[in-house]
């Protein structure tokens, strides 16, 4: 064969099943991807999602993520446009994901303290769009992908230092009963004692100090109340039959002190009595006061001590604090009808106080991590269980993703957590409603998962970390993946690039992945490649994801693959430019200006395997 010149990677070899292809694919990433497992997602800054459906089958892509990410979009999206992707679903033969809405499952709002209503009203506008995007594909268990967290700050800054070591930087924290958050900054080194504390135990140095000082403080509160009421008894002692005023005079004042009949009895008395009696109301006030604020904020604590017994399951303690309730219940009522009773009453806080001092201290400040977890798991939880209930088999799987490194609930051990702390409420509560245990766990294994965004967690490269962190990052999600987003970075910020164009290490994670056999082969892959289509002018990513994974252009998954043909032909895929620019025919006597541009001739128009114009 004569020595030519190739101006193109592959075009001599095109389907040769031995050639490697281009550089970049030279060693595929995993064959046996079908390019139908391999989708796009569309544009989710409109809510004409029927175009944007419509124009992503077009390219030939039969794997569609419907987007409604942006709550301000979703609630756009006419119910009779999701009736009509349906029909385009079931003409075209395409399987469709939805993207649900970017909402802080945990009800979470770092500008006002957080609340169950907070909470209840993202379930429900969560809910609102799974039960909508049932419409979507009502034929099947359509998965829908939601973000973990939206505006959840990262629970627990880590970073790896040059020595390679892991260490906390800082802790978010939250009191829950009062909504109250912030950041715990790295404990300094302690000199005198040679210690470097971490987070955690800050935390628990912090929770531990606030109770004892809110103890103290009704103490203090308690104690002025009782002694107050006190000097008041031996004053009523010392004054009996002074100026005319008998015992049950005495009494009577302070017994009606507050009252109108009261005062109209003060103000009969002469001029020295009243003076007398109304000393004496002036005490009863300030003794009064104290006990009732004392009262008050011993009634906050043991709601503390009560509610952190209930949440760690101690009955030592519930049964303690129980005994105490029925103790004061009584002095309570007496308090209000016989006033006098107020001494027994400040003396029965004292003994409060000494009960909660003797048990462990409630963490009212609580790791934002925990919070986090338990509030999100909740909505998940009654969101899946609601599809169920409503959808039977049909029901939506809730897939739930890691949002970009920097932000809540993003790495593997915290959505780990997650997902199994919302399989188990979805358990309870299906048991709750008359379905055995293992119908509810086979269910919720079912309905229940994770969408792991590979250029999501990439972003920990930026804190230190190196590929085999992110390996073990990834090993640890596979058993609960259901579906994942591909995005490619150089792991410092968010950019989306096709797969292959930065350093996510993917030929890895799908060899992990293929471990789990038949339990993942239908997973799905959706391109997230948006920075790449608004800064190379509309190109899609499509191709050059295919090159990576190698995946066969056929369906009977052999050779050829996408990474052995490019170059070679003219434009099954957009981005490569004209194929064979017609000066190179206009050279030998001819030209092909009248070609559409996808035969590698020069007429501008409709693209029409894109769908797209071309110019």
């Amino acid at each position: 064969m004569p020595n030519t010149e190739n101006f193109y990677a592959g075009a001599d070899y095109g389907l040769d099943p031995d050639y490697p292809g281009p550089d970049i694919a030279s060693v595929p990433i995993a064959p046996y991807i079908r390019t139908s497992q391999i989708g796009t997602a569309v544009n989710p800054q409109t809510a004409n999602q029927i175009k944007a459906v419509s124009d992503a089958l077009n390219t030939g892509v039969k794997t569609v993520e419907v987007q409604m990410t942006f709550p301000e979009i979703e609630k756009a999206i006419p119910n009779q446009h999701l009736k009509e992707i349906n029909r385009l679903r079931q003409l075209t033969g395409a399987e469709l994901t939805l993207h649900g809405p970017m909402v802080e499952p945990t009800g979470f709002n770092p500008q006002s303290p957080w609340s169950e209503s907070q909470r209840e009203q993202a379930e429900r506008q969560i809910w609102q769009a799974v039960e909508r995007g049932h419409q979507i594909d009502p034929d099947g268990n359509i998965v829908v992908t939601l973000h973990s967290s939206q505006t959840l700050p990262e629970p627990r800054t880590r970073i790896i230092t040059p020595e390679g070591e892991e260490v906390s930087t800082s802790l978010y924290v939250i009191d829950e009963r009062t909504g109250r958050q912030g950041a715990l900054p790295k404990p300094k080194k302690d000199y005198l004692f040679g210690t470097e504390a971490n987070v955690k135990e800050e935390l628990k140095k912090i929770n531990e100090e606030q109770w004892t000082t809110s103890l103290s403080n009704v103490s203090i509160a308690a104690t002025r109340g009782t002694e107050a009421i006190e000097s008041l008894h031996h004053q009523l002692e010392r004054t009996k039959g002074v100026n005319g005023l008998e015992d049950k005079d005495l009494q009577k004042i302070y017994k009606l002190s507050k009252s109108k009949e009261g005062q109209n009895f003060i103000n009969s008395l002469n001029p020295e009595a009243k003076k007398l009696a109304e000393g004496i109301i002036d005490n009863v006030n300030y003794g009064d006061v104290f006990i009732r604020d004392s009262y008050r904020s011993l009634q906050n604590l043991y709601n503390e001590a009560y509610y952190e017994a209930e949440r760690t399951r101690n009955k030592k303690t519930l049964g303690r604090l129980d005994e105490f309730k029925e103790e004061i219940a009584p002095l309570m009522k007496k308090y209000k009808d016989e006033p006098e009773k107020v001494i027994e009453l400040g003396r029965a806080i004292t003994k409060g106080i000494q009960l909660l001092d003797s048990i462990e201290a409630p963490q009212t400040l609580k790791p934002l991590e925990d919070f986090a977890i338990d509030k999100a798991s909740e909505t998940f939880a009654n969101v899946a269980f609601k599809g169920y209930e409503k959808f039977r088999d049909k029901a939506p799987i809730i897939s739930i993703e890691n949002p970009p490194v920097g932000m809540g609930m993003t790495r593997a051990e915290e959505l780990n957590k997650l997902i199994k702390e919302t399989r188990n409420k979805f358990v309870e509560k299906a048991k709750e409603k008359g379905i055995s245990e293992s119908e509810a766990k086979e269910q919720a294994d079912k309905l229940i998962g994770a969408t792991w965004d590979v250029g999501h967690i990439n972003m920990l490269r930026q804190y230190g970390y190196g590929e085999e962190h992110l390996k073990k990052q990834f090993e640890q999600m596979a058993p609960y993946i259901k579906h994942l987003h591909l995005s490619d970075n150089f792991g410092m910020s968010h950019s989306e690039l096709p797969m292959g164009m930065g350093n996510v290490p993917m030929k890895s994670y799908e060899e992990l992945l293929k471990k789990y056999g038949d339990k993942v082969k239908n997973i799905k892959r959706i391109m997230e490649a948006g920075d790449w289509v608004q800064q190379f002018g509309g190109v899609s990513p499509f191709s050059h994801t295919l090159q990576n994974y190698g995946s066969p252009i056929f369906a009977m998954d052999f050779a050829p693959y996408w990474n052995q043909s490019a170059g070679a032909g003219g434009g099954y895929y957009s981005g490569q430019g004209p194929i064979l620019p017609d000066i190179h025919f206009r050279t030998y006597g001819s030209g092909f200006d009248a070609l559409p541009i996808e035969l590698g001739g020069q007429m501008t128009g409709r693209d029409r395997l894109t769908g797209g114009a071309t110019e």
